[in-house]
């Protein structure tokens, strides 16, 4: 009996059935259209319709399991990482064993770049993709959930109500991450908090840590548990962020008038938009697995705070961010690796991104800078607290 069918990924056997089931998805082949050639398919509906259903299915033809297909997803990704980044960079890859599956506890940024990025350091140096959790309030087409379950990702219920169904559901989903870790050898990518940080805030979420144990017997201690479960710390940065007006957005009018109402298709837009747009450079750091123990949810949330926010590399942004708010640079003029910015010699970039942030509307700006400065106060706090408790 599978157990987790309702919410795992797709298996091998599964795939070759799925990839004609979505070759024949006549609004999936038209979304794709609508994407790629937006003027021939509103001009020549049926034929490009025809033309993009043969070219997948000669693409597709080789595909039988997972791996092929993130094979050919592989050479999609080094095309948008190419077009969409000046730069992208990896660190901590060294704290990695071979051969051990990992629960990855990700700042959260981007909706589909944050484990894309992940996937894509992961697959380029010898170590094995991830499972992805997703939230099935972005599963809004029948064809979008087949997609993502393609791609490795499982499913994550926010739609249930009622107690009892929500115990039911995290307790479904705290086995399957359990048994994909320490059964099947097979990493896992989570969030660390439910949402992005749109503030630029990256604060881990001890509900979610309590999620994970939820399936744990009565008997095993908390610690034991956790440490199970191989917890690495993960913090990404983009040095520009393709939604950062539309998260200013959501902020300022959540503050000014208590509310915000998404859009029904907002999430959608939000993910076109990460993907495609300009994210300048791009760093993925890989913290150091949890060992210590630890004896409840908030000191293992603490724990992956310190390192997210240590490990977090600064992008110039940040720092014209900070300066146009508090009206000079920080006193450390040096990314997270502790590459020194030589401000001098980027007057054109900082003139860039001031034009970037006064195309807002003025009343949105503030929390805009914010967004990007925000990641230098978290580590001037993060310093304070280790200042004070080495003194």
């Amino acid at each position: 009996m599978d157990k987790y069918k309702d919410i795992r990924p797709y298996n091998d056997d599964e795939v070759r059935p799925v990839l004609d089931r979505l070759l024949a998805d006549d609004e999936l082949i038209g979304a794709v259209g609508a994407y790629k050639f937006p003027k021939l398919i509103k001009t020549f509906p049926g034929l490009m319709r025809f033309a993009l259903k043969f070219v997948l299915s000669q693409q597709l033809k080789p595909v039988s399991n997972i791996r092929t297909l993130q094979d050919i997803i592989e050479k999609y990704m080094s095309y948008m990482i190419k077009g969409s980044t000046t730069q992208f960079s990896v660190s901590g890859l060294e704290n990695l064993k071979p051969g051990r599956a990992y629960l990855f506890m990700s700042n959260h940024r981007d909706i589909a770049m944050d484990p894309a990025l992940v996937d894509y350091a992961l697959y380029h140096n010898g170590h094995q993709t991830v499972r992805i959790a997703i939230g099935d309030n972005l599963l809004t087409k029948p064809y979008v959930t087949d997609l993502m379950k393609l791609n490795k990702s499982f499913i994550v219920k926010r739609s249930v109500t009622g107690p009892k169904e929500v115990l039911k559901a995290f307790k479904l989903l705290s086995g399957y991450i359990y048994d994909s870790i320490t059964v099947d050898n097979h990493s896992i990518w989570i969030a660390q908090r439910e949402g992005r940080a749109k503030d630029g805030i990256d604060k881990t979420e001890p509900a979610i840590l309590k999620m994970f144990t939820v399936s744990k017997s009565k008997t095993e201690p908390f610690a034991d548990y956790i440490k199970a479960l191989h917890i690495v710390p993960v913090a990404i940065s983009y040095e520009l962020d393709p939604c950062d007006a539309s998260k200013a957005k959501e902020i300022y009018l959540k503050s000014a008038e208590g509310h915000y109402e998404k859009g029904a298709q907002e999430d959608i837009k939000s993910i076109a938009a990460g993907i495609a747009g300009n994210k300048g450079a791009v760093h993925v750091a890989f913290g150091k697995e949890l060992v210590e123990e630890h004896a409840c949810a908030e000191d293992v949330a603490a724990a992956i705070d310190k390192q997210v926010i240590a490990n977090y590399v600064l992008h110039s942004s940040s720092f014209f961010a900070y300066k146009r708010l508090y009206g000079a640079y920080p006193q450390e003029l040096c990314s997270a690796a502790q590459t020194p910015f030589v401000i001098e010699n980027l007057k054109a970039e900082e003139d860039r991104f001031n034009e970037r942030v006064d195309a807002v509307p003025v009343e949105w700006r503030e929390t805009m800078l914010k967004m990007y400065a925000n990641p230098i106060s978290s580590k001037e706090q993060l310093r304070a607290v280790v200042t004070v408790t080495v003194s």
